[in-house]
């Protein structure tokens, strides 16, 4: 082989060896990395209304958000969950039991908080097909993505611990 035949060879040899080094290290990220999967989701727990966190989504916004402190988890599987109460002006209050998660920028709304009729007391009711939507669906979505940009998520992961998540929550620290 002269010199020209070896120039014109190199940048082949070179691509097959990148493709041989990285082609192991391709399959074991995607085969020996296990499927995300949701752990079993609490009932969803009691909650107040004093002594929320409150959160803003907008000063436009009819309605005030705050969390309950007591609430706040983080399972096993990475998903943060949370009573997210919203009350208008007139006193109207809504309550939604929600898990959030960071590594994909999803939240999911487990139950809803339905008033008595009489406007005494309530009780959750269960959403049926509950899925995970994106933070950045729409306006559905928009009070889980303040709180993921605001204290629950730290980029791609739980701001864990929960402690850690509560005070930047109260500062209001945005990650964006």
């Amino acid at each position: 082989m002269n010199r020209s035949t070896h120039a014109r060879a190199l940048p082949g040899i070179a691509l097959v060896l990148c493709l041989a080094w990285t082609a192991p290290a391709h399959a074991q990220l995607s085969d020996d990395a296990p499927a995300w999967q949701e752990g079993e989701v609490p009932a969803a727990p009691a909650f107040r209304t004093t002594g929320l966190v409150d959160f803003q989504i907008s000063t436009a916004s009819e309605l005030a958000y705050g969390i309950d402190p007591a609430t706040l988890s983080l399972g096993q599987d990475g998903v943060v969950r949370y009573v997210m109460v919203a009350r208008s002006r007139a006193g109207a209050l809504n309550a939604l039991y929600e898990g959030l998660r960071c590594a994909s920028a999803e939240v999911k709304t487990y139950a809803r908080w339905a008033v008595a009729a009489d406007g005494t007391g309530g009780a959750w009711r269960t959403t049926d097909k509950a899925e995970w939507r994106s933070l950045f669906a729409g306006h559905a979505s928009r009070p889980a993505l303040v709180l993921a940009r605001t204290g629950l998520c730290d980029g791609v992961t739980p701001n864990a611990p929960v402690s850690r998540m509560l005070r930047d929550l109260k500062l209001g620290k945005s990650r964006d």
